[in-house]
This record gives C-alpha cells, sequence and structure tokens, in this order.
C-alpha cells in the first residue's frame, strides 16, 4: 500500500497556463499576427504587461514541467520563433529542451523542433497515459482547442490563467458558450505590478471539498 500510495503522489498535473482577457479571450496574445482567424485585429494585446511577478510565475510553472502540452497550432507557432530566436531570454532554452508533446491528427512524425513528440492514438487515452507516467507537470500553453477538448474529458488539473485588464469585445475565447461545466476552486493570487492577476484554480470535486493549498 505504501508504494502504491508514494506512486500516486508522484503522478504529475495537466496544468493550463495561459493569458486571458477579462471577457475570457486568448487569442493572440503575443503578436498581432499570431492569429487572425475570424478577422481578429487585437492581436499582441499582452505585449505591455509583462513584470517581474509575471517573469517568476513563468519560471516557476516552468521549473514544474516535465513535458510541455501544444496543440498544432500553437506547436507551429511558438517552433517559428523561439528556436530561431539568439538573445539571452532565459525561456528559450527552457522550451528548446524541455520535452514537447504534440496532439494533431495532420502533422507527420518526424516533427522539426527538438525533443517534440506527436501523441499517437485517441488524445484523451493518449494524455491520460502521460498524465499517470509522469513525475513531473505537463503544462498547456495556448493550445484553446486542444484545452477545452481536455476539459470536456476533466483533463485540467490546474488552471494558471493571467487574467490581463482589457476587455476585448470580440475574440476566440478559452471557456467559450457550448463548451464543457466545471466548478473550480481558488488556490492562489497575486497582483503584477501592471494589474494582470495571475489566478490559480484547481476543479472542484468531492475528494477536494474544504480543502486548501
Amino acid at each position: 500500500m505504501a508504494g502504491i500510495a508514494a506512486k500516486e503522489e508522484r503522478m504529475g498535473k495537466v496544468i493550463a497556463f495561459t493569458s486571458v482577457t477579462l471577457d475570457g479571450v486568448m487569442q493572440s496574445p503575443a503578436r498581432p499576427d499570431e492569429d487572425t482567424r475570424g478577422g481578429f485585429e487585437h492581436g499582441g494585446w499582452a505585449t505591455p504587461y509583462p513584470d517581474p511577478v509575471m517573469a517568476s510565475a513563468s519560471a516557476e510553472s516552468g521549473s514544474s514541467a516535465g513535458a510541455l502540452l501544444f496543440g498544432r497550432r500553437t506547436y507551429e507557432d511558438f517552433y517559428a520563433v523561439w528556436p530561431k530566436r539568439t538573445d539571452d531570454n532565459p525561456f528559450t532554452p527552457v522550451l528548446n529542451n524541455t520535452q514537447k508533446y504534440v496532439a494533431s491528427t495532420t502533422l507527420k512524425d518526424p516533427l522539426p523542433w527538438m525533443n517534440s513528440t506527436l501523441l499517437k492514438g485517441e488524445m484523451p487515452q493518449a494524455v491520460a497515459r502521460l498524465k499517470a507516467d509522469m513525475k513531473k507537470d505537463l503544462v498547456v500553453l495556448g493550445s484553446g482547442t486542444l484545452l477545452q477538448s481536455l476539459m470536456r474529458y476533466q483533463l485540467v488539473d490546474e488552471y494558471i490563467l493571467l487574467i490581463h485588464p482589457l476587455v476585448l469585445g470580440s475574440g476566440r475565447r478559452l471557456f467559450p458558450d457550448g463548451g464543457a461545466a466545471a466548478t473550480l476552486r481558488l488556490v492562489d493570487s497575486k497582483a503584477t505590478t501592471t494589474g494582470v492577476l495571475i489566478a490559480t484554480y484547481r476543479p472542484e470535486t468531492a475528494s477536494s471539498e474544504g480543502k486548501t493549498k
């Protein structure tokens, strides 16, 4: 029994780490041309807001990650930018060297970015197997369509949301109409100097009721 309990304690979590606006938009936070689907014209909305508090939260999430999980669009966007960077950005070696898993029905092996693996089989079963085998966390960056699929199968264990003080009025949202319902429990929050609220939520379950972080 002790061995089983120890194995369960070491199981990693699936963590969604993403930037959103007050009205829930997660589309194209980094660049104007990042994602213009639907005629979206507000790309790059998150760029004025980074500060040391946000950098620390990002570094902490990266240090807990045993691997990163991407959908096809986000993986290709990251690959187009990060491997080519020659500056001293501390996240460049992290992104290059961390194991990356990609959920896609259109990409083929071999994937172009170092340390990248295409998930085989049905996505929910493949992610559940990864989660069971990992001792550290599986962090999902962006990847809205993938995240919404993971939510439907109750595979997201934690949401770290960087909630920006913006209302855009349009754009693809993390929690869209018709998406999976969930009751979330706030376990941590901190504000940055630029007004971003970094809120950590976990899905509420019968076993977690009454517990705090």
